[in-house]
């Protein structure tokens, strides 16, 4: 694989024949150390028979890498010319026949769109769309079973965080819903072009089973938009707007088995649910119609 990979010079020499400038507006930071795509791609945990879906693969360099491992990689790229481009870049460095291009936004990503289906998720993600991408993704793909993203390194800090945390919020709870997450390193701008004023941080992340079967993903999420939105407060007052008023919304939380003193950054995700279920045992759980439930639902 080594011999494959993208250094510095291919990675300027392939960015200037595209006639490419890497642009803030879409967080085009290119990886262009060949030690960091072997440590991300070990780090994923990859197996032979994975499927890999990576989300803006840029000039190649993490693709390469991926396909030395993977049975397969779907690339999303958004940049029309980047999408243009790879499937050459490969050709000249890799089995093309594993690679999948597909030219679009992650974000309107659907199942039917991947075959074969991706079973990991491994990708250096812009800092401004990561956390709503691996949500869109893991919630239209049932069948990733985990991955690896390279972030920002205080979305990264905030996606493992715990209950507790000062850094703990609606990212953190949201990936809590569908897996246990943790930190798998730092990266330091060095490896990037060009160089960005912040460090990245790895996430790895595993799928398991959905904490409350009974309630939709939805709902909950709704719960912990409203917690966290005045995360100073108590949740009976933060809840107070979700649940048609502070007194409703306490009942709610003590049929859940939660001090309304408590705040958001005090709960678990299985807390988050259990309070879900409890408002629908006392009739709070239906207060948007099916269609508008149907939405949420895609975009959370």
């Amino acid at each position: 694989m080594a011999d494959a990979l993208l250094g510095p010079a291919e990675i300027r020499e392939l960015a200037g024949r595209l006639g490419v400038a890497p642009t803030k507006k879409l967080g085009q930071n290119f990886v262009h150390d060949p030690n960091t795509v072997r440590r991300i791609v070990t780090a994923a945990g990859l197996t032979p028979d994975d499927v890999v879906l990576e989300v803006g693969p840029g000039l190649g360099s993490l693709t390469l890498g991926l396909l030395g491992t993977a049975a397969h990689v779907h690339a999303v790229e958004l940049d029309p010319v980047l999408a243009a481009a790879l499937p050459e870049t490969v050709t000249t460095r890799a089995d093309v026949t594993k690679l999948t291009v597909h030219a679009g936004d992650a974000l309107k990503v659907t199942a039917g769109q991947l075959t074969p289906p991706p079973t990991m998720l491994v990708a250096n993600l812009p800092y401004n769309v990561a956390v709503p991408v691996v949500l869109h993704l893991l919630s239209v793909l049932p069948t990733l079973r985990g991955g690896l993203v390279m972030v920002q390194k205080e979305v990264a800090d905030r996606l493992v965080a715990g209950p507790g945390s000062k850094i703990y919020g609606v990212p953190s709870v949201k990936l809590a819903w569908y897996a246990d997450s943790r930190a798998a390193g730092r990266v330091p701008p060095a490896v990037f072009w060009p160089v960005p004023n912040v460090d990245s941080g790895l996430v790895h992340f595993s799928r398991h089973a959905t904490p409350v079967a009974e309630v939709s993903r939805a709902l909950v999420f709704r719960i912990i938009d409203a917690a966290f939105a005045q995360r100073r407060k108590t949740l009976r007052a933060a809840l107070a707007g979700w649940a048609g008023g502070a007194d409703n919304a306490e009942k709610i939380l003590l049929a859940a088995d939660i001090s309304p003193q408590t705040r958001g950054e005090a709960l678990t995700i299985t807390e988050f649910a259990a309070i879900a279920t409890a408002a629908i045992a006392l009739g709070h759980g239906a207060k948007t119609s099916p269609a508008a439930r149907h939405h949420e639902d895609a975009d959370s």
